[in-house]
This record gives structure tokens, C-alpha cells and sequence, in this order.
């Protein structure tokens, strides 16, 4: 039955994003994953099926997109079995959206173009050593001097970090609270910045940094919307990273289910198949209802955000439900390889080592129920 959530404008790009997945990622995924990185070279052959631009205003090179259009481009990407290859990819996706809303337009004109064509990496720098989510309390501190911000902290665990060509970072302009956070735009040539490459449980191909600010003097242009006003950007961006990730995660455990359905039916235990074993097909089918309910979830809040609603809390729900679905089913796919799912090159193993950054990043578990209850009037 044909899903009524997808025209033949998603169904076609969803052809063009298999075909590149399958070319240009799934052959290269072990090896760049062991590599600790992947070729910059593959930014600008994304940008060039489209992928990159997607949802960016046209006059910059980005293409009109749907909800649809981009749950279709991150769970194509979720098929390699590769989040660390995604997650760097696409961290303009979080990178970018404040300057596209609210940078001048002559930043806008400058950066926009190069970003969305590959040739420059887009990152968003929020989370400090002291603490994660808590936006509100961050100390990276921004001083007025003359025609310039001078800027100086730390921030850690930022994805592209290393190589990022353009950082839009959360700082401290005025006082304590909300209200005291601006965004600026800091070049990756800044003086005074350096960065330390981090090394991770997962998404190894992945680069991912720690970010020092030594007195670095950013130009007031560089301001993203008014002064005091980032953290409202910022919670403006939370939606939409959080909708990305829970599409990814679900994408990622159906890989997990279609390996371990595949391999079931391959590997022979005691004369026969182990499909054919009842508590390998009751694994399967708890994975592939999981998996089911997670994506019509996400696919009706996906239909809702398309109709202009804001259903914040159901947002934090489907990210939890999307992440306990990959946790699941990344277990169990490897529980049924067995030894073989404890081999490294397989998507099972790769992608059971992937679980838990997803259920920290954009928001822990935790702190997505404490948001819900808040939004539900506990």
C-alpha cells in the first residue's frame, strides 16, 4: 500500500539519495570509520544531488523541502549504517538555519552559497564543558570592544568541529540567564581559536572537537539576529535538529532489523535456519513493531509541523521513542549475529556503538521527558 505521506517528487528523491548512498558511502563506511574521518570531497557531491540545500532559501542554493523531503534525505543516509559520516555531513543542518533566519544579508550572501555548495563546513558550537543542555547558563563570554565582539571560553563536543569553516556559537554578551545569550558567526581562522579532536565510542568518522577561544576579536557584523536574543534562535532549532534525529534513528534500527531478518535466514543452527527458530522470529517481529510505530509517530508529527502546529512535547517524545527503538533494536540485531555481530565492519556493530550518542545529543532522554511534562502543564 502506498504511504499517503509521499508524493512522486519524494519518491523520486528518495531514488536519487539510494543511489548515492550506495555509491559514494556504503562501499567506503568501515574503512573511513576506522580512518577517523571521511574525504571533504564527498561535502560537494552531496550538494550536487541536492542534499545539502535542502530547506535553505533558494536564493543561496537551497532547494524548497518538506517534513517529508527531509525525513526522506536522513533515513536514505541512515542505509550505510554510518552516523558518524551523517552526522558530519549534515551538521550544517543545525550549523545553519540561524544564519539563514537571522545573520545580515550580507553574511547571509557570503556564507550561505559556499556552505550549501560543499565547498565550506557549517557547525553549531553550544554545549560547554560545565554543562550540556542548560543553554541559559553558559559562560563562553563576548565583550564589546569598538567594531568588535572578543570572545573567549571553551565548548566541547562539537561535531565537525575540527574542520568547520564557519562555527555559529552561543556566547554570553550581557547578563546572567536567557536573556544574556547572543549567537555569533566565528570563522575557523579566527586567531585565538584552537581545537582538540575528541575520541568517541561511535561515530568515529565523525571529527569532533573541543573549541578554545583565547581573546578571539569577531566583527559585530558577525551578530546572528539582535544581541540577547540567541537563545530564543537556538530553541528555534531544536525541533527540527530533534525531528532529524529521531527520522535517523528510526531509519537506523529498521537497518537493523533488515540485517538481522537477512542473516537469520542465512546462518544454520542445528540443521536448520535459525529464522526458522521461534525465539529468533519473536526477536524479529518485537524489532519490526517497534520500528513500525516509531515511524508512523514521527511521520504524523511530521504532517502536523507541515500544517503550521508547534507540538513541542510530542517532538521530545518521538525523539525518546526513536532512540529506545535503535537501542532495541541494535541489541537484538546483535544478539542474532552473534560472534559475528561482535566483528567490527558489520552495520549491526557500528550501529550498536551509535545508540547512546543519539540518546544524549540534541537533549538527553532525560531532559526531553522533563520538557514534555513542562509542556503537558505538569
Amino acid at each position: 500500500m502506498a504511504n499517503p505521506f509521499y508524493t512522486g517528487e519524494h519518491e523520486a528523491f528518495r531514488e536519487v539519495m539510494r543511489r548515492f548512498v550506495a555509491r559514494e558511502i556504503e562501499p567506503y563506511a568501515h574503512q573511513w570509520d576506522e580512518d577517523g574521518e571521511f574525504p571533504r570531497e564527498l561535502y560537494a557531491k552531496a550538494s550536487a544531488i541536492g542534499l545539502l540545500g535542502l530547506g535553505f532559501p533558494e536564493e543561496y542554493g537551497g532547494i524548497a523541502a518538506d517534513q517529508f523531503m527531509k525525513i526522506v534525505a536522513s533515513q536514505e543516509l541512515a542505509q550505510a549504517g554510518a552516523g558518524g559520516v551523517s552526522s558530519s555531513l549534515m551538521s550544517h543542518t543545525i550549523g545553519s538555519p540561524p544564519i539563514a533566519r537571522a545573520a545580515r544579508p550580507e553574511v547571509k550572501a557570503r556564507v550561505l552559497p559556499e556552505v550549501l555548495a560543499g565547498k565550506k563546513i557549517s557547525a553549531l558550537a553550544i554545549t560547554e564543558p560545565s554543562g550540556g543542555s542548560d543553554v541559559a547558563n553558559l559562560r563562553t563570554r563576548a565583550r564589546r570592544e569598538g567594531d568588535h565582539y572578543v570572545v573567549s571560553g571553551e565548548k566541547t563536543f562539537i561535531t565537525s568541529g575540527m574542520r568547520a569553516d564557519y562555527l555559529t556559537v552561543a556566547v554570553r554578551t550581557g547578563g546572567e540567564g536567557s536573556g544574556g545569550v547572543s549567537l555569533l558567526l566565528i570563522e575557523g581562522n579566527t586567531p585565538g581559536l584552537s581545537r582538540t579532536k575528541l575520541k568517541k565510542m561511535g561515530w568515529w568518522a565523525s571529527d569532533t572537537a573541543t573549541l578554545h577561544f583565547d581573546e578571539c576579536r569577531v566583527p559585530v557584523e558577525n551578530l546572528i539576529g539582535e544581541e540577547g536574543q540567541g537563545f530564543k534562535i537556538i530553541m528555534q532549532n531544536f525541533n527540527s535538529e530533534r525531528m532529524g534525529m529521531a527520522a535517523s534513528c528510526t531509519a537506523y534500527a529498521r537497518v537493523c532489523l533488515d540485517e538481522a531478518v537477512a542473516y537469520a535466514k542465512e546462518r544454520k543452527t542445528f540443521g536448520k535456519p535459525i529464522a526458522q527458530h521461534q525465539v529468533i522470529r519473536h526477536k524479529i517481529v518485537d524489532m519490526a513493531q517497534k520500528v513500525a510505530a516509531s515511524q508512523a509517530m514521527l511521520e504524523m508529527l511530521a504532517w502536523r509541523l507541515g500544517h503550521g502546529e508547534s507540538p513541542v512535547a510530542e517532538i521530545c517524545m518521538m525523539k525518546n521513542q526513536a532512540t529506545q527503538t535503535m537501542a532495541h533494536c541494535a541489541s537484538e540485531a546483535v544478539q542474532i549475529f552473534g560472534g559475528a555481530g561482535f566483528m567490527r565492519g558489520v552495520k549491526v556493530e557500528r550501529i550498536y556503538r551509535e545508540v547512546k550518542v543519539n540518546a544524549i545529543g540534541g537533549g538527553t532522554e532525560e531532559i526531553m521527558k522533563d520538557l514534555a511534562s513542562r509542556q503537558m502543564g505538569l
